[in-house]
């Protein structure tokens, strides 16, 4: 469908509420949201002048027809959209995709059931808790569960083993209370304390730890000492599992509090789970989505996936930002929780202090996951903008001119690729064509011949660069347009300018249009570190080339004096101003007679 027909179709829509999937030419959907009014909703994605983000405007290029799904309420919109994002995996929705992050602990059937760890709930009758955090961590909260309960972890199968085999280690140090023993606890008791541990899992941590208080009480006043000892250690254990693990603190918490933080290249969140005042633990969560999404909308679309299959719900989510839909979203929390769900953005106190610490931790978690090479890609990418380059920038040449005389003029050439200094492909220059400075011209005879390498196929000259990076202003990048024109070559070219103090300002097009670069300080800091690279390189080339200049205008020249009688000389005295100030005599005990004269005379000629 055309633009046109889109947005035709989109204002035909009703104002009712429902679901909307935005499809590409092959049918695959590509995004999938929820609005109160669909026609008011998706219509605006057609609009001429749309004021959308990057990520927007991508999708909405590739789309090329919708489908809607009318529901009766909001309530019905948020669950279907959250359903089938999870189904549809869509590229440009901000997605909770990793199944394998959410698992749910598993109840089975029978005398003495057991749990287990499952992706996904099933229609077999079993009890299922959940989702919870990873793998490895409910795995150990359903070990942490059954050891302040005593319950068994074994492989042994009951009833089918009791009595078969003497108790394992767990039963010897107190982490079980040996149900596969002939005078063991029993079915009774052990059918008791899994469901004690089903109302662990179902968020009944206080209620259990008050009702079992109340029976060591109990059994206290009634002289039962040793039950009461037991009931009492079972409590501590609960009371250290409440505290202290925190792989089951989305069970005990009674207070989430979120923080979101968007980075250059991908966003974050971060919630923590709060008891009492404590503490529990907090689990983190990266996107690849695109890094122009608005707090609200990232935290919306996190929450519905993240709390609506739960069944275990704070009684409060404190969050930094609100969004359009919060109230409806919270009275949707509440009738699935059985309790109130409030949704409060903290203005002051201590509450502010943890939605700020949550948004630290998100931000901590999205810079370490961020891998260096990723946030040069972003970089790479604004300045491939910036250049107005058709494809990816992968290899960049910058060139720099340095001298004091004609006869030293040099010339370096850096590579960059992808972000990074490549050294093995860097060359040196030495001006060959000009008897005076010349920057423009020397700048010419450079790329001139570092291209006709190229053409004529030598391969340490090969391949062609991305872009070009020129030392200098738009005369400099104006020459380097020049020589590559000459040999028919069409190489994307910016001037690197400096201010009065010879630091990176900005970059500049051959025309002279200057490019701002200071707004991204990435990109601010790789134009420095190349110019600072290309300099360096320069530099040290033309000192060496001084160098070795001043070395032979000194020595060279004098009859009998080759190279090696230079060596022996430097050896001998060290420096070539210790061998203008020896005398005759000390230079003939290193030189022939007659060529130590020839030196004395050359450095003490009248």
């Amino acid at each position: 469908m055309t633009r046109d027909e889109l947005r035709q179709k989109a204002n035909d829509l009703p104002l009712a509420p429902g679901v909307y999937l935005m499809m590409d030419k092959t049918g695959k959907v590509i995004y999938v949201g929820k609005a109160k009014k669909l026609k008011n909703r998706v219509s605006q994605y057609f609009q001429e002048n749309a004021g959308h983000n990057e990520k927007t405007k991508a999708m909405v290029s590739q789309v090329d027809h919708f489908d809607t799904i009318f529901v009766r309420t909001e309530f019905e919109a948020l669950i279907l959209e959250n359903s089938l994002i999870k189904h549809h995996q869509p590229r440009y929705n901000i997605l909770l995709k990793d199944d394998k992050g959410y698992p749910f602990v598993r109840l089975g059937k029978g005398p003495y059931p057991r749990f287990t760890l499952v992706g996904k709930m099933a229609d077999d009758g079993a009890r299922y808790f959940g989702p919870f955090g990873g793998r490895s961590e409910t795995r150990m909260a359903i070990d942490a569960v059954c050891s302040a309960l005593k319950l068994p972890t074994c492989r042994r199968q009951f009833p089918r083993d009791i009595g078969k085999e003497r108790p394992c280690l767990n039963y010897h140090i107190g982490k079980c209370d040996g149900f596969c023993r002939e005078d063991g606890p029993g079915e009774a008791v052990y059918q008791e304390r899994m469901e004690q541990a089903c109302r662990l899992f179902g968020g009944k941590l206080r209620q259990l730890t008050e009702e079992l208080t109340a029976q060591m009480e109990q059994a206290a006043e009634n002289l039962e000492f040793e039950a009461a000892a037991q009931l009492r250690d079972r409590v501590k254990a609960l009371s250290v599992l409440g505290k202290q693990q925190q792989v089951i603190a989305g069970v005990c918490a009674d207070t989430d509090v979120w923080g979101i933080y968007v980075g250059q290249v991908r966003c974050g969140c971060a919630v923590l789970h709060i008891e009492d005042g404590n503490l529990l633990g907090r689990e983190v969560k990266v996107f690849p989505a695109a890094a122009d999404e608005g707090e609200a909308e990232v935290l919306s679309a996190v929450l519905s996936q993240y709390y609506l299959h739960r069944s275990v719900l704070p009684r409060e989510i404190l969050l930094p930002v609100t969004w359009e839909d919060a109230d409806t979203f919270a009275a949707l929390l509440t009738g699935q929780a059985g309790h109130r769900v409030g949704l409060r953005v903290p203005q002051r106190g201590e509450r502010v202090d943890l939605v700020a610490m949550a948004a630290r931790n998100a931000r901590e978690e999205v810079e370490r996951i961020t891998s260096d090479a990723e946030r040069t890609s972003k970089t790479l990418e604004q300045l491939a903008a910036l250049a107005g380059l058709a494809k990816p920038l992968h290899r960049m040449e910058s060139y720099d001119i340095s001298n004091l005389r004609s006869d030293d003029m040099v010339a370096s050439m850096v590579v960059f690729q992808d972000g990074k200094p490549l050294k093995r492909d860097y060359r040196r220059f030495q001006i060959k064509t000009l008897t005076a400075p010349d920057d423009y011209a020397a700048m010419r005879e450079v790329l001139t011949r570092r291209f006709r390498h190229y053409l004529d196929g030598d391969e340490k000259f090969a391949p062609l660069p991305d872009l070009l990076l020129i030392d200098g202003g738009e005369m400099h990048a104006r020459a380097a347009l020049e020589a590559t024109a000459s040999l028919g070559l069409d190489i994307p070219i910016l001037g690197m300018v400096k201010d009065d103090r010879h630091r990176t300002r900005a970059l500049v097009t051959v025309e002279g249009q200057e490019l701002g670069i200071q707004h991204s300080p990435p990109l601010f800091a790789l134009i420095g570190r190349v110019q600072e690279e290309v300099h360096r390189f320069a530099i040290t080339y033309h000192r060496q080339k001084h160098s070795r200049s001043a070395y032979r205008s000194k020595l060279d020249g004098i009859p009998g004096l080759g190279e090696a009688r230079k060596k022996a000389l430097l050896k001998a005295f060290g420096t070539v101003r210790a061998v203008t100030e020896a005398e005759q005599s000390e230079l003939a005990a290193v030189l022939p007679r007659n060529v130590a004269q020839a030196v004395y005379e050359h450095f003490h000629q009248a």
